[in-house]
């Protein structure tokens, strides 16, 4: 473990991130924010799903730095008296949990087929793109709305609060794919020509096997910027459906 941390710790990105405020502020600010929410049980003051901690003689105060705030509510209270800090820790763990598990789920479609639409070309590619066209016309959230209101109309009403994280998560990924699988069916194009997978080509290699041992590492660039800017919309899509 410790000849692990060390290679990391001299490898370019480490040794790039140690040169730069900017991302070492930025990972901390991340740290704290992953503590805050994940561990919310440990840091949260009080636990706003317990009904024998609200107090409602306490409603609407305001911050603790404000006249007539409290110590024991740093951010104040809302209507039914639960503190607004720790109400945020824990919220922040539903939403992080929700958009990250949306935008896995949305990065696996449509990384598999954006890898299927670019090498295999001809109708299929046409096909999978005209579908992936045809959602893109119409707004991401609208998307989620509709397939969050779909699935919740064909469930009786006493399930859907059991299928209701299953369906925020479906929702957005189902809203989110094309724009994963049109940025790696544009690498796919460029890197299925190239000389390794010509030679895989020529030895007899599947062509599952090139897409995704081959071929996959090498469009994973783009996909990973374009996630981290779909975790923040995920989470929003989420806050609204929800």
């Amino acid at each position: 473990m410790r000849a692990v941390l060390k290679r990391w710790w001299d490898s370019d990105i480490a040794w790039a991130w140690r040169r730069a405020p900017v991302a070492i502020a930025a990972t901390v600010l991340l740290a704290l924010l992953l503590i805050g929410s994940f561990g919310a049980g440990w840091v949260a003051p009080h636990n706003p799903f317990d009904l024998t901690q609200v107090e409602l003689l306490d409603a609407l105060l305001p911050p603790a730095w404000e006249a007539n705030g409290l110590p024991t509510y740093l951010l104040g209270t809302d209507s039914q008296g639960r503190d607004l800090y720790s109400a945020i820790l824990y919220g922040t763990r539903v939403s992080l949990l929700i958009g990250l598990a949306s935008v896995l789920l949305s990065m696996a479609i449509g990384i598999v087929l954006g890898l299927i639409s670019g090498y295999a070309g001809g109708r299929i590619d046409a096909f999978i793109m005209r579908i992936a066209d045809v959602q893109l016309s119409f707004p991401a959230i609208l998307i989620a709305l509709l397939i969050d209101g779909v699935a919740r109309a064909a469930v009786p009403r006493e399930m859907h609060e059991l299928i209701a994280f299953p369906v925020l998560i479906g929702a957005i990924a189902l809203a989110g794919w094309p724009q994963y699988a049109r940025t790696v069916r544009g690498s796919t194009l460029v890197e299925k020509n190239r000389e390794y997978v010509q030679a895989a080509r020529v030895i007899g290699v599947a062509s599952p096997v090139i897409m995704f041992r081959h071929v996959l590492p090498n469009v994973l660039g783009p996909v990973l910027v374009l996630a981290t800017v779909h975790l923040a919309t995920a989470i929003i899509t989420e806050a609204t459906l929800s």
